[in-house]
């Protein structure tokens, strides 16, 4: 018999509707192999909404977040909302939908393919086994600290934000680290400051506390000015990196760099509430609405999306495949094309992918 899972589709701004569409598109052939089919709810966040409703978070986008099986995320913020206040940025949505919908922690694999091994720009002998997962923090630290706007003349002029965290905040995004090392090679980095940060030491003792009692996982810390060095020096030596909400913001970013395309790399949002899918690049305005986005990202997210929040695992398996086959293929969307390769559009890459599900 088969399921109805509902999915919030939030477009979101610059790529974001066509990436999105592509996402749709590859989820609905792959769920029928879990015998699940998606009632898709089309709701709206960002400069869209901002547009719309005046607030980047509209009340009845976290109303339908909330009651629905996953949310698909495209991308929000461009240039013409450069201007508006900083309390209804477009920026504010994902902000606001992580606290709404309990998102304390995210998920960003960092995997190079076979087939792109040599779009990184490191070394081919360094990147031959690079995979491993970012698990970030998300709802705490100095991203949703006390902070002061910039007051004052001259050279006393002072702005300041503050970082902060919870004993429960650290616990169960080491939680998430240790259960999904199990589920992996069994080793997870803590990444601190722990020399220089009051919270980071809260951090490093919290930590060493969950290895303490979970010896089967082995764990090690690194200060986060080290592992950005080893991030580039021996990616390969990484399962699972295990840090504060604005030292991972920064490493993942690095991590997306060392896999060579910012646009094949997914993540999801989890937590206590509906979990939260999107694709690490921004909303890429320069190129909106040309059909020349890359959609692998998204795809990918929706692969993330069918394994952990619609229980459809052979979906997820089939679509991670069948982008693996295609990129072998040679399909290349133009920002990963190379001479030799078949350059598809959006469209072209969406269908280079449904032909391998």
């Amino acid at each position: 018999m088969s399921q109805t899972k509902t999915v919030v589709a939030i477009n979101g701004d610059g790529i974001g509707r066509e990436i999105v569409a592509a996402a749709r598109r590859i989820v609905d052939a792959a769920v029928t192999k879990d015998n699940i089919t998606i009632e898709w709810v089309e709701k709206k966040a960002g400069g869209e909404a901002i547009d719309a409703y005046g607030e980047p978070l509209p009340a009845e986008t976290i109303k339908a977040c909330e009651t629905a099986d996953a949310v698909l995320l495209g991308a929000v913020g461009g240039p013409q909302w450069d201007d508006v206040a900083p309390s209804i940025r477009p920026e504010k949505a994902i902000l606001g939908l992580r606290k709404a919908l309990g998102l304390f922690c995210n998920l960003r694999p960092v995997r190079i393919f076979k087939a792109l091994q040599d779009y990184s720009p490191l070394k081919p002998e360094l990147v031959q086994n690079v995979d491993f997962v970012i698990v970030r923090e998300l709802t705490g630290g100095i991203y949703f600290g006390e902070r002061e706007e910039a007051e004052g003349e001259g050279p006393n002029e002072l702005a300041w934000d503050k970082e902060t965290y919870h004993r429960y905040e650290v616990e169960r995004i080491m939680d998430v680290a240790i259960e999904t090392a199990a589920k992996r090679r069994g080793k997870i980095t803590s990444v601190d400051k722990a020399n220089v940060l009051a919270s980071s030491r809260l951090w490093r003792k919290i930590a060493q506390e969950k290895a303490a009692a979970n010896p089967e996982i082995d764990m090690d810390y690194l200060y986060v000015d080290n592992t950005a060095m080893q991030l580039v020096v021996n990616p390969g030596q990484f399962d699972v990196i295990v840090t504060t909400n604005l030292f991972g913001d920064i490493l993942s970013d690095e991590g997306a760099v060392v896999s060579g395309s910012l646009g094949l790399l997914p993540s999801a949002s989890i937590g206590t509430g509906t979990a939260l899918y999107e694709p690490i690049h921004g909303s890429a305005p320069d190129i909106a609405g040309r059909g020349i986005a890359n959609p692998l990202g998204t795809i990918l997210s929706a692969a993330m999306m069918c394994r952990y929040s619609l229980n459809a695992p052979k979906a997820a398996d089939a679509i991670e495949a069948a982008v693996e086959k295609a990129l072998e293929a040679g399909y290349r969307t133009g920002d990963i094309y190379k001479d030799g390769m078949q350059r598809v559009d959006t469209n072209g890459m969406t269908a280079a992918v449904l032909q391998y599900i």
